[in-house]
């Protein structure tokens, strides 16, 4: 499968880019080349291969679920920089 430049010119056009010729020509030559590397990799004999999702085999990772204590009010607020009424003061974002 080929693109063609009138193919990068529509896609272009549904996605309101205003290439130049150049550009075109570029984009043609890149696309053709990533269709015929793909068409390279279809060649590969993956009959005996099982679908992955990931490269390395991978079970869940994440730590039980413990209960355990948590840091206090005065603890936490420690860390600050700035305080007001017991809670986090930040700059303001809305005006």
């Amino acid at each position: 499968m080929n693109i063609s430049t009138e193919d990068v010119r529509h896609v272009a056009k549904l996605s309101r880019l205003n290439l130049t010729a150049a550009e075109e020509d570029t984009m043609t030559g890149q696309l053709n080349a990533i269709l015929h590397y793909a068409e390279k990799l279809n060649e590969l004999d993956t009959e005996e291969v099982k679908p992955t999702t990931h490269v390395l085999h991978v079970s869940n990772v994440m730590r039980d679920d413990e209960v355990r204590e948590s840091l206090t009010h005065e603890q936490v607020m420690r860390n600050a920089p700035e305080e007001e009424d017991g809670q986090f003061k930040v700059p303001a974002v809305l005006e």
